[in-house]
């Protein structure tokens, strides 16, 4: 049975985009949609009981609300609801254990909605072991829209493109499968931004490309992209693909490209060892910031 998509809703806006998101990217996978609220754990007091009551009665109302709605967009979905206790991002990420794709709303610039603020945000996309796909309400996250599995014949509208932000001197493998695979699943094409830098004293080393003006060496970078995409081409022989390169910083060439994306996929490498604190790396936590599209964060070695 194929790993289910877990989304994580609250009473926010955000929280019902990212629902239906993930509904319709369940679908997509032909696997289950799995709503999960997580009631922070307080320590008891003496009120605490009735403090406590409340707080569950909300939370079973955010989660029928949510699952009305996502079965009034997303018909026929296949989904359970879940109600869980303790600290948010503990359970979140106990969540993103089993699930394929874990599904988060975000406001955007910074501050992501409801249960996921500040440093629970900031643990879960750091530390979960699947995908955190980030999603903003409005343009981008399908809202209003009835959404059905498309079938062999059917008529379907060009699809936007999922965008792939590649570091050239670190290719990684589950980054760039997730987002083929992705591509795939929507019969869209896949977009690939590389962004490079001119050399300087500091970052020049033995073979890189540093002595040829910039369009050349753009060119350069172009054939590393192309050398790099070659072996993902062949196994998505489906799936279109355009490459660019960008002088400069990567997250700004990423939300440039991102504008009217379906979805942008960055990656964000796992650390080692725990001391080391919860990073996302630069160009994941500016894309999740800045972004309009849903952003999806991959964890890789």
């Amino acid at each position: 049975m194929p790993r289910p998509v877990i989304v994580g809703v609250d009473a926010s806006h955000e929280s019902r985009a990212a629902a239906v998101w993930a509904a319709r990217e369940a679908s997509r996978r032909r696997a289950p949609l799995r709503l999960l609220h997580v009631c922070a754990w307080h320590p008891p007091v003496a009120s605490g009981a009735s403090g406590s009551a409340s707080q569950h009665l909300l939370a079973r109302r955010v989660l029928r609300e949510t699952e009305a709605h996502v079965r009034s967009v997303c018909p026929g979905a296949d989904l359970v609801v879940e109600q869980a206790e303790g600290l948010p991002s503990r359970a979140l990420l106990g969540a993103a254990e089993e699930a394929e794709v874990l599904v988060l709303g975000s406001r955007g610039l910074g501050a992501l909605t409801g249960f996921v603020l500040g440093s629970v945000a900031q643990a879960v996309v750091a530390r979960a072991v699947c995908p955190v796909v980030l999603v903003r309400a409005g343009r981008g996250a399908g809202d209003g829209r009835r959404y059905a599995v498309p079938h062999a014949g059917s008529h379907r509208t060009a699809a936007r493109d999922v965008v792939l932000g590649l570091d050239l001197n670190d290719p990684c493998d589950d980054l760039i499968d997730f987002a083929f695979d992705t591509a795939r699943l929507r019969s869209a094409r896949v977009r690939v931004v590389s962004a490079w830098s001119g050399p300087s004293a500091f970052t020049l080393g033995p073979g890189e490309v540093g002595l040829i003006e910039g369009p050349q060496r753009a060119e350069e970078w172009r054939g590393f992209q192309d050398a790099v995409l070659l072996a993902w081409r062949d196994k998505y022989p489906t799936v279109a693909v355009t490459g660019d390169v960008a002088e400069g910083r990567a997250s700004r060439a990423l939300v440039r490209a991102a504008a009217d994306a379906a979805l942008l996929v960055v990656g964000r490498r796992t650390c080692a060892e725990p001391h080391m604190g919860m990073r996302t790396g630069p160009v994941a936590h500016a894309v999740s910031q800045h972004a309009r599209c849903p952003v999806a964060v991959v964890p890789h070695s």
